[in-house]
């Protein structure tokens, strides 16, 4: 009789303590894609969600949960309201009242840095929602603008890192991207494809995957390092690690049979596994040296800002470098966790210097390796001085009639050293 009475005592306070997680709060998401409602838990749930008609709603049942506060809604042109009720004594339940017909999706995740458990409702427009086409051919306007994919990165439920005051990452990269992506709207020849527009998250693979669509010639993601140590600072340049290719270009193999999608404006699906092969490895390969190349031209142009970090371009396995035919590179602007930084980093005008310099590395870099039929190709002619022995930046200056300041400026120097072999670029002319 004792262990029956123990037994129903045990069981009295699991369901107690089942029944004790909390909804927390709710935090709304909206990207151009899609709208996530982000419910914060305090333990792992079981949910069924369904939607209702006339007029649309979502409704979602949490077993065992209560709410421990009165949930707020950030506005959005998505969900009108949200309300709560009891479906019965142990089951919340949650009904958002929609502005317009949805597809709903939803899903839970684990605890992640400084989340806990979540439930997330994804919301998406069923008129927005369309095939993708699949691309033809690549570039086939004559005279088209080189297409710059800038990439902030982290945003909405990711912030990236953080400084010591409070500064978040993804603030400071989407404000230095949309500086960049404006200064480089406004260079002849050159157009800017913005990834991230605001403060919603966007998936590594979705972010490449834009830049292919656009059909972008580089992929440029901004980003603001941290460390343990607050005293490291300095910006870095990373393009992706070999190894890193190859893993990725296994994977796109292994689709290569089930999918049209293009690989350096060739599709893969109809050709047999050498040659498919055979394709991906070039396109590879030259966008890979080109992300070298360009990195290179970057980091020389950052250096003329303060000392970098570290001083070649590293290689690193990031999922967001892993596109297969668009050259990309990583910027680390900086350490927000180094306290002068991120003090820095703050200001408008550091932010403004750090655009300009990427901006000029990538400038220097397709005035010298145009790629064809763009109008920088066909309308741009970029002199070139290969420095001999006995050369020295003023006689190259006066020989071609032009200020050593231009000179230096062209080719991201911040002293007069040059070197024999060295190729100089020089100032562009319109034929």
């Amino acid at each position: 009789m004792k262990f029956k009475i123990f037994t129903v005592a045990c069981l009295l306070l699991t369901q107690y303590a089942i029944a004790s997680t909390q909804v927390n709060s709710l935090r709304v998401w909206t990207s151009p894609e899609n709208t996530k409602a982000v419910i914060d838990l305090s333990d792992q749930v079981d949910y069924k969600l369904f939607q209702l008609d006339s007029p649309p709603r979502v409704v979602v049942d949490i077993s065992n949960t209560k709410l421990n506060k009165k949930l707020k809604l950030k506005k959005n042109s998505v969900i009108n309201s949200i309300r709560n009720g009891k479906k019965d004594k142990t089951t919340l339940r949650l009904v958002f009242d929609l502005a317009t017909q949805q597809q709903a999706k939803s899903f839970l995740l684990k605890p992640a840095k400084q989340y806990g458990h979540r439930l997330v409702i994804q919301l998406s427009d069923e008129k927005k929602i369309k095939k993708k086409k699949t691309v033809k051919q690549k570039h086939a306007n004559k005279d088209r603008d080189i297409i710059i994919a800038v990439d902030a990165g982290h945003g909405g439920e990711d912030p990236g890192a953080s400084g010591a005051s409070g500064t978040r990452e993804k603030n400071i990269t989407l404000k230095i991207a949309k500086m960049l992506a404006k200064i480089i709207d406004d260079e002849p020849g050159m157009k800017a494809v913005l990834i991230r527009k605001g403060d919603y998250y966007l998936a590594l693979e979705k972010r490449y995957k834009q830049a292919r669509e656009h059909q972008a010639d580089l992929f440029v993601s901004i980003h603001a390092d941290a460390f343990t140590d607050p005293k490291v600072h300095g910006m870095s340049v990373y393009i992706l690690s070999k190894k890193g290719a190859t893993s990725e270009a296994a994977k796109w193999l292994a689709q290569s049979e089930n999918s049209s999608d293009l690989v350096g404006g060739v599709v893969l699906e109809d050709k047999d596994n050498i040659l498919a092969k055979v394709l991906l490895d070039l396109s590879q390969n030259a966008a890979m040296e080109a992300s070298l190349k360009s990195a290179q031209k970057v980091l020389a142009a950052l250096k003329l800002i303060e000392k970098p970090h570290k001083k070649r371009v590293e290689r690193a396995n990031f999922v967001v470098l892993r596109s297969p035919d668009v050259p990309s590179m990583l910027i680390e602007t900086a350490y927000i966790s180094n306290p002068k930084e991120e003090k820095r980093l703050k200001t408008k005008k550091f932010q403004q210097k750090l655009a300009n310099s990427i901006k000029d590395g990538i400038k220097q870099y397709f005035y010298q390796s145009p790629p064809p039929n763009t109008w920088i190709a066909n309308h741009i002619t970029t002199a070139k001085h290969t420095v001999v022995s006995g050369d020295t930046l003023g006689k190259i200056a006066q020989s071609y009639q032009v200020s050593m300041n231009e000179l230096k400026r062209l080719n991201n120097k911040a002293s007069n050293t040059i070197l024999v072999g060295e190729v100089l670029i020089l100032p562009k002319t319109t034929p």
